[in-house]
């Protein structure tokens, strides 16, 4: 039987290889979004991932009382 590992969520390894092939203004981009919020790089990307497929996707406003 094979066993099949679920991963909810990227990890920071995943997300620093994916932020290393953008163009610099977009990483720039990422990385200056992420120290604003106070968040991980890894949960920004997959969140603005997350937007782009779906426009319903919690996003970081939803998640951070004002």
């Amino acid at each position: 039987m094979q066993v099949i590992e679920v991963v909810n969520h990227l990890d920071a390894a995943t997300a620093q290889a994916f932020l290393e092939k953008l163009p610099k203004h977009i990483r720039d981009a990422f990385y200056s979004r992420a120290d604003e919020i106070g968040y991980p790089i890894e949960a920004v990307l997959e969140s603005a991932i997350a937007a782009s497929l779906d426009p319903d996707a919690l996003s970081f406003l939803d998640c951070k009382p004002s």
